[in-house]
């Protein structure tokens, strides 16, 4: 869709900041009948075999078409239905992983592309890093923003960890798709967007703490996409197919931000760090997963707690860092945070997300751990505590 890079591209001569040599996904397109754009391309670019990532579901929704439409343009096209693990989970884990490389060798796949969200993008974009073939991305529900990534976070022997791989070479939204996705889907999409909020907060702790690397355009581009979100956060609610196109935009530049800025960090602070924190002990007690973006909605207001009750202690933690109280003030608390993700039609508490007090409590206090290499204030605060016990 060009209004999304004329729009960034816009902001980045506003900002002074280069993105030559970023390597964009070319096209995206947001728009009615996107599965059938994505045929043409693909047969257009000159891709004779290619390999259709999804699961179960994704493909009744949007897999078997692209598939079908691929072999009537004279391509071959070999779908790939993703298992679930033994919970009933598609998990972006080794056996995923495994099974879709698998079938790329056996199919001499030229292209990959994946039918889903989130976690089918995780498996496929490592899975196209590691055999050297380009995947092209057609999201089934406006769920994440990590469409355009660059890392996949898998779990691996139980650990989530990010290891680096490789972006789409297109993106093909259909908006028909998007809008008939379920509400639950929608709506972790709307709670991925807030976790923004803090996320961009740790960022700027980051850089003035421990010199973290900022870019005021990745930032400027993240806090526009946030705006859009939370100024439609009823109509996201009521499903109204305007508000759902617009958080797909707003979930694609948040990718884009995060593209540009080479690393996670305009979208992904505290927040996802409890929220991978839950995946993980969910793995370890052999639980069915939660969907990514409502843990990552209602541990931001969370996290906005915690963070407020630090500022209220007068905290060491916040000891040399200028500007942080206003700082702060840029996060909404944590009420008006379960407001609009109420608002949206998700889950607001760790009791309406099914997340228990002891873990709640367990993970406030040592999901820090899970990213050791960025410098949140909830690792600062944890930390000090430690040595001050």
């Amino acid at each position: 869709m060009n209004e999304i890079m004329e729009r960034i591209r816009g902001m980045a001569e506003e900002t002074g900041e280069s993105i030559e040599g970023v390597a964009f996904p070319e096209p995206i397109v947001l728009a009615p009948g996107a599965v059938d754009a994505a045929a043409d391309w693909l047969t257009a670019s000159g891709y004779a075999r290619v390999q259709v990532i999804a699961d179960a579901n994704t493909y009744e929704a949007a897999g078997k078409r692209l598939t079908d439409g691929l072999v009537a343009r004279g391509a071959s096209a070999v779908p790939t239905i993703v298992l679930p693990n033994a919970l009933g989970d598609v998990a972006a884990d080794e056996a995923s992983v495994v099974q879709v490389l698998l079938d790329a060798q056996r199919t001499g796949a030229e292209a990959l592309v994946v039918v889903g969200a989130g976690t089918l993008h995780d498996i496929a974009r490592y899975a196209a890093f590691t055999c050297g073939r380009p995947f092209v991305s057609v999201p089934t529900a406006p769920s994440v923003d990590g469409f355009t990534s660059v890392g996949a976070p898998l779990i691996v022997r139980g650990d989530k960890i990010t290891i680096p791989a490789v972006g789409p070479a297109a993106i093909f939204a259909d908006v028909d798709l998007l809008t008939a996705a379920p509400r639950a889907l929608i709506a972790a999409g709307f709670g991925d967007m807030l976790g923004k909020y803090t996320s961009l907060f740790d960022w700027r702790f980051g850089a003035a703490t421990a010199d973290e690397p900022y870019s005021p355009l990745a930032a400027a581009i993240t806090e526009r996409a946030l705006a859009k979100c939370v100024a439609q956060a009823g109509a996201i609610g009521r499903g109204e197919p305007a508000a759902v196109v617009a958080l797909m935009e707003a979930l694609i530049e948040s990718g884009l931000a995060m593209l540009i800025f080479g690393q996670s960090h305009p979208a992904s602070g505290a927040e996802h760090h409890v929220s991978h924190y839950w995946e993980m002990e969910y793995i370890r007690r052999q639980r069915r997963q939660l969907l990514h973006g409502a843990k990552v909605g209602v541990a931001c207001a969370l996290v906005s707690e915690r963070y407020r009750r630090i500022a209220e202690e007068d905290s060491v933690a916040l000891d040399g860092v200028p500007d942080l109280r206003s700082m702060l003030q840029a996060v909404p608390g944590p009420t008006e945070l379960r407001a609009l993700l109420a608002e949206a039609g998700g889950p607001a508490t760790p009791e309406e997300l099914g997340v228990e007090p002891t873990l709640v409590q367990e993970s406030l206090e040592r999901a820090h751990r899970v990213r050791l290499n960025r410098a949140t204030l909830l690792r600062r605060y944890n930390e000090l505590s430690q040595l001050n016990k």
